[in-house]
């Protein structure tokens, strides 16, 4: 038990309980559910199985020193005096990444600068060099925390931002954030059980989440680097067992899963994608209109997408909204339909009752995740007017 210590996985606003359930199910301990972050306990095994297979966090932290601090000068003192030698040498490279809720404290670009000050020159000052600064692959990357007059110090152990799979070589105008997808489908409640659809699928972000989830696919493994793999007691052979341990816990898929969308580009650039997470038999991407087309076979389909919104395309919205209503209607009997938007006006005109509506945040849009429920019966369907 002593090998055990406190983290924070980091997420985007309502994926919280996602994220405590993906932890609990991973066999984390003392899961707490914050704001934009689940705080649970693991050991360093645990650490790396946490970076390799949460699909909804966006980093994971681990907490070093929390103290209190009244001015910026009372903060340099107490980052001097940490010892930072014990985690990076002088010919290592740092960065500092600052979040500041306080009235005291107003600007989180100066304090990462004040908290940069502060570690180099304990250095200069021990060994007569300072270490340099990189904001890409710094050996240790810091994060300070300061909630009003308390300071939380913490090592990232992700780097780059986990949405970051590896996978993604190709995108479109905006393409919807890896996480963000993951976290929509697990609130959806997919789980790989029947067929899956996106319809308006761009460069198939959803897809490949999707399949990921449906096959157990650590949603990781294609990264590069784990901020972690930098540290001093990183341990690359604990780590190769995490990752053998992981892929023996993926499964088949037996049903289809199909992405549409109209554009050529946004179809060449699907693919491409979906062969770089290696997932090419799994899933089908063609170019079609979802407005002219109907649902193939009679078994329950679980559809999740994206639709283009105002700052994409110059749409008609009132229009496009019905279209998408007047499809599921009278094309897709036996499919729960789920879509996010931020354009809840729009929203008025799919012609449908959803049955849910979850509030996210799509970037910094305030959005809605809606699911419709259109049931199986005649061609016309019976469904909630």
């Amino acid at each position: 038990m002593e090998n055990n210590f406190k983290m924070i996985a980091k997420t985007m606003y309502g994926f919280e309980p996602v994220l405590a359930k993906e932890l609990t199910a991973l066999g984390a301990m003392d899961v707490k559910e914050g704001t934009r972050n689940v705080s649970f306990v693991g050991d360093t095994g645990f650490m790396y199985k946490a970076n390799l297979c949460l699909r909804t966090a966006i980093k994971i932290l681990k907490p070093y020193q929390s103290f209190k601090i009244f001015s910026e000068e009372d903060l340099y003192k107490q980052i001097y005096d940490l010892p930072w030698e014990n985690f990076m040498d002088v010919n290592d490279t740092l960065a500092i990444d600052a979040t500041v809720h306080s009235e005291t404290f107003t600007h989180s670009q100066y304090i990462s600068l004040k908290t940069k000050d502060a570690i180099v020159d304990r250095f200069r000052d021990k060994f007569d060099k300072r270490p340099n600064v990189d904001l890409d692959f710094p050996t240790l990357r810091i994060n300070i925390h300061i909630e009003k007059n308390f300071c939380n110090v913490s090592f990232d152990s992700s780097g780059q931002s986990l949405h970051k799979r590896g996978y993604k070589t190709a995108t479109n105008i905006a393409p919807i954030n890896e996480v963000l997808a993951a976290g929509m489908l697990l609130l959806s409640g997919w789980d790989g059980q029947c067929d899956f659809m996106d319809p308006m699928c761009g460069s198939g972000t959803i897809l490949v989440e999707a399949a990921m989830i449906a096959c157990n696919i650590p949603p990781n493994l294609n990264r590069k680097e784990f901020a972690f793999e930098r540290w001093k007691d990183w341990d690359e052979d604990l780590f190769e067992k995490i990752e053998a341990s992981v892929l023996k816990k993926m499964r088949e898929f037996h049903f289809k899963m199909k992405g549409y969308d109209t554009s050529p580009s946004a179809v060449h650039k699907a693919i491409d994608n979906i062969e770089n997470a290696n997932l090419s038999e799994f899933i089908k991407v063609e170019r079609q209109d979802f407005f002219a087309s109907e649902k193939e076979g009679e078994r329950h389909l679980h559809m999740l997408f994206n639709p283009p919104y105002g700052e994409r395309l110059e749409i008609d919205m009132p229009k496009f909204y019905k279209e998408i209503g007047d499809t599921l209607k009278q094309a897709y009997p036996g499919t729960d339909a789920w879509f996010i938007t931020s354009n809840l006006e729009a929203l008025k005109h799919v012609g449908l009752r959803p049955s849910r509506k979850i509030k996210l945040y799509n970037g910094a849009l305030e959005s809605k995740l809606v699911k419709y429920q259109i049931y199986q019966g005649s061609k016309k369907a019976k469904f909630q007017d």
